[in-house]
């Protein structure tokens, strides 16, 4: 029987084990997403202790030529964090009388 290399970093390359994209994967955040679908604070915690050891794996590795903190941000959480759109600005309408209402 195979089974199939899960989805998981490669520890000091900061790659997947099943597909060698940069951790976490899609395949790895669909999972993640699923996994922590009830509690995001903990998908973030998570991710965050990820984020730490890659950077201080990264800064054993090299500690001259490392990325900065701001370059692991957005593949470690970034992409997970819940993004809101500002509502769009309401246009004032005309009231009955002729007043401005802005509602």
């Amino acid at each position: 029987m195979v089974t199939a290399t899960p989805h998981t970093p490669l520890r000091q390359l900061g790659l997947c084990r099943a597909c060698a994209a940069p951790w976490p994967c899609g395949s790895a955040r669909v999972r993640l997403l699923r996994e922590y679908a009830r509690d995001r604070v903990a998908l973030l915690v998570y991710l965050g202790g990820m984020l730490h050891d890659a950077a201080d794996e990264l800064h054993t590795l090299n500690p001259h030529d490392g990325p900065a903190p701001g370059q692991l941000f957005d593949p470690f959480l970034g992409w997970a964090l819940i993004r809101r759109t500002p509502a769009p600005p309401r246009r004032p309408t005309t009231a009955p009388g002729g007043s401005l209402d802005c509602g």
